[in-house]
């Protein structure tokens, strides 16, 4: 195993945590970002209003492309398996 195989790991690792929790976390920041200007507006300061909405999102989120989130999980750690005689010589 050289040192270009553990930055090609490394990489395709950070590459594919960004890829899994992009998604999740430009959504909660979207709705986060909505919800604090309304309450900016309303003078409304219920901290349950800004969780609720969040966690919604990010339930209906997960029930829309937690599929392919574990799809691309998945295929890393076989790519990761396949490769793991070639990584050990």
């Amino acid at each position: 195993m050289t040192i270009t195989d553990v930055i090609n790991i490394g990489r395709e690792a950070l590459l594919t945590a960004a890829l899994l929790a992009g998604p999740i976390l430009g959504v909660i920041l979207l709705l986060g970002l909505l919800i604090g200007i309304m309450q900016a507006a309303t003078s409304i300061q219920e901290m349950t209003l800004s969780f609720v909405p969040k966690l919604i999102g990010l339930i209906l989120l997960l029930y829309f492309i937690g599929n392919w989130q574990i799809g691309l999980l998945v295929s890393y750690f076989h790519r990761l398996i396949d490769n793991l005689p070639i990584y050990l010589i």
